[in-house]
């Protein structure tokens, strides 16, 4: 198949040609999707070795966990629990061998937008530099809902796909994160009241570049999306 009749084909088309065997149709898919796989990973993990390695990790185990793959949801979902299962099995191992809080926090300076970095006002650097301090103190898979709905701008719906979760527990890790960040950023709004501004809001667009119910528990592992490699 050559390139043009490949870059038309769906991604569910894309991935059946995948496991068929064709060398590049794989290679298609990354390059639709590596961007916003990045961005998820970066914000979750605030750190970009770390992101990148869980980026490949995910997509090693994607290309591999091809032929399980059941149309039961968008290749990009299937993609994005992937690599969000990644990201949170790196952020549980870090966090076991954390010794030094601030090396965090200077780690996680770097969720700011690639081109806003070198030219944004004091101000808003500022205002990014605490949220991404207090988006550190979180559990993973709160820190992980909160990219996905209130950074990336996810329906709780979509979100819920992605993590593998019902969409209450998507909803309960969303408002106990907002519960923890609020007493640490409601300086931050005009007055010192309001909820803490969460970059970009959940109805921020998704953008293409980067750079619970009773008895579930936040801690609860994400499921499905296959391993890790």
């Amino acid at each position: 198949m050559d390139d043009v009749t490949r870059g038309g084909a769906s991604d569910a088309d894309l991935l059946t040609m995948h496991v068929k065997g064709d060398p590049d149709a794989f290679s298609e898919i990354v390059r639709r999707h590596r961007d916003r796989l990045w961005a998820v990973a970066l914000r979750t993990l605030g750190d970009r070795e770390e992101a990148a390695d869980a980026v490949q990790d995910a997509l090693v185990s994607a290309y591999r966990a091809a032929h399980t793959f059941r149309g039961q949801s968008a290749v990009t979902t299937w993609l994005h629990r992937i690599t969000v299962n990644a990201c949170l099995d790196r952020a549980r191992k870090a966090a076991s061998r954390r010794t030094a809080p601030l090396a965090e926090t200077e780690r996680l300076e770097q969720l700011l937008e690639p081109h806003e970095s070198a030219a944004a006002p004091a101000e808003r650097g500022d205002l990014h530099r605490e949220l991404l301090q207090a988006l550190a103190t979180l559990p993973p898979e709160q820190r992980a809902a909160l990219v996905l709905v209130d950074m990336q701008g996810y329906p709780v719906a979509e979100a819920a796909k992605v993590l593998d979760v019902p969409t209450g527990t998507v909803k309960s890790r969303c408002a106990r994160g907002r519960a923890r960040l609020l007493p640490m950023l409601t300086h931050l709004r005009p007055g010192g009241r309001g909820s803490p501004p969460i970059e970009g809001g959940r109805n921020r667009s998704q953008g293409t570049s980067v750079p619970p119910p009773a008895g579930q528990n936040d801690a609860d592992p994400v499921k499905g999306g296959g391993g890790r490699a």
